[in-house]
């Protein structure tokens, strides 16, 4: 299984790059890669394009005026009919904690969406033009050697990220209980990844966050768009998904890492919630 773990694969250092979408196209002669993960956040800004982007085995079709983000740890593979004009900004998690911006930020924005679905924004032709300034400055301090390079930089990122969650509307629920809340959905989320294959149901974290399953299921709702129980679930089947493509495990296999004591329990879960059994979504990789 191929995964960027790098920035810049030629120096680690690096935390952010920018780059235009019709220069990667050269450099790889139009072919597409394989299927991938990358460890850090990424976001397509697209002008023009027609082809296809698979996020975690969706497809989405590529057209222009489109914006794509991309979590780290997510599964994606662009697959381009022409060369595609727009932007390809990429950022670690190093660089966040670097430049002050903190993951709360991230989290209030609803962009990134680990293991759940990830369709594309769209713009009007005013509105890209809009964020493509910004996107060319952005470009233009990045290659630069200016002082004050990286405080540019991040300033400018904030503001693409800000102009982004305007453009879709996921604005945050600014209650009194806000901060609460988003203790509970970063406690919630670390949980997830640390128990998904022990714990299925969403009565088994609340217990541990000492809240009770109706207050979870409404804070995660409010703040994440998908109940606690579709998070998990959907942190559940984007595993199986991607252990179906990228490994050689059986379905029986697979069922049981998930913490699924029968397998037919597993492919009636996956089959529930995709239309599909795992062995035809295999099949048909």
């Amino acid at each position: 299984m191929k995964i960027y773990t790098q920035v810049d694969t030629m120096n680690e250092v690096v935390t952010f790059r920018i780059s235009r979408m019709e220069t990667v196209y050269e450099i790889r002669n139009g072919q597409p890669d394989v299927p991938h993960k990358h460890h850090y956040y990424t976001i397509l800004i697209i002008r023009e394009a027609r082809g296809m982007h698979y996020i975690d085995f969706t497809a989405h079709t590529l057209t222009e005026r489109q914006i794509y983000f991309l979590s780290p740890g997510q599964a994606h593979q662009l697959v381009e009919e022409k060369k595609s004009v727009g932007y390809i900004i990429v950022f670690s998690d190093q660089f966040l904690a670097e430049n002050n911006i903190p993951m709360r930020f991230i989290d209030e924005l609803r962009l990134f969406n680990a293991f759940r679905e990830s369709p594309p924004l769209t713009m009007n032709p005013a509105e890209l033009d809009h964020l493509s300034s910004y996107c060319d400055e952005l470009e233009r301090f990045y290659t630069s050697g200016l002082k004050f390079k990286e405080q540019a930089i991040s300033s400018l990122l904030n503001l693409i990220l800000i102009q982004c969650n305007n453009l879709c509307g996921l604005n945050s629920d600014h209650t009194q209980n806000l901060e609460a809340r988003h203790s509970i959905l970063q406690n919630f989320k670390k949980m997830v990844e640390e128990k998904y294959t022990d714990w299925h149901l969403p009565s088994d974290y609340a217990r541990e966050l000492s809240v009770s399953a109706d207050h979870l299921n409404r804070v995660i709702k409010t703040l994440t768009g998908a109940t606690a129980r579709e998070f998990i679930q959907s942190r559940l089947i984007s595993e199986a998904k991607r252990l179906l493509y990228f490994t050689d495990m059986s379905v029986k296999e697979i069922g049981f890492k998930l913490g699924f004591d029968e397998p037919a329990n597993f492919s009636a879960f996956y089959k529930n919630n995709t239309g599909n059994s795992p062995s035809e979504f295999r099949a048909n990789k």
